[in-house]
């Protein structure tokens, strides 16, 4: 527990070097939507991790006796007690995980990020555009570029992440209405 709790606090240009190495350059896959996403995927892994742990937790012990003392089997009482009422935790963990991957720079940087392609991507092993990417480059290396384009970009991702927090939390909202203990 105490390692994945560190492992939420490591920035995220340290998943974006290690996806880098291991992915770019051990497994060779190049920079590409592959590399990109498996960095990104095991970045918000802890937090899905953490937030899947606190809502299995949180469904209360008694459910899973009286579910174990009327005849249930561990795997009857987890699928039809325990998942049921965790669901809406661990839902909102893996959106507020994408939300925080959608917005990150560094990993996608390293892996998979190119300021201009001409044409969308054909394959898992191409490279491809990202926002916060091409926000970080109109910003610092770009000269001329006027601020309504580096605003409105900034804009456009902020919008994006704030909805799919938004999503997130109108989900936890909508299951924990539901609950009735």
């Amino acid at each position: 527990k105490l390692a994945i709790v560190n492992l939420a606090g490591v920035p995220s240009v340290v998943y974006g070097l290690f996806g880098l190495a291991l992915f770019v350059i051990f497994f060779k896959f190049g920079a590409s939507i592959l590399s990109g996403s498996l960095t990104l995927g095991i970045m918000i892994l802890p937090i899905v991790i953490t937030t899947s742990r606190e809502a299995l937790e949180s469904v209360p012990q008694s459910f899973r006796e009286v579910s174990l003392s009327l005849g249930a089997s561990k795997w009857q009482t987890i699928r039809h007690i325990v998942l049921p009422n965790a669901i809406p935790g661990i839902l909102t963990g893996t959106i507020l995980g994408l939300g925080r991957a959608a917005g990150e720079t560094a990993p996608i940087l390293f892996t998979v990020a190119a300021f201009y392609l001409p044409q969308l991507p054909k394959s898992i092993f191409d490279q491809a555009m990202a926002l916060p990417y091409h926000l970080y480059v109109i910003s610092t290396q770009v000269p001329n570029v006027d601020e309504k384009i580096r605003y409105g970009t900034a804009f456009v991702l902020l919008a994006l992440v704030l909805f799919m927090n938004l999503v997130a939390i109108i989900i936890r909202t909508k299951f924990r209405k539901k609950k009735k203990w």
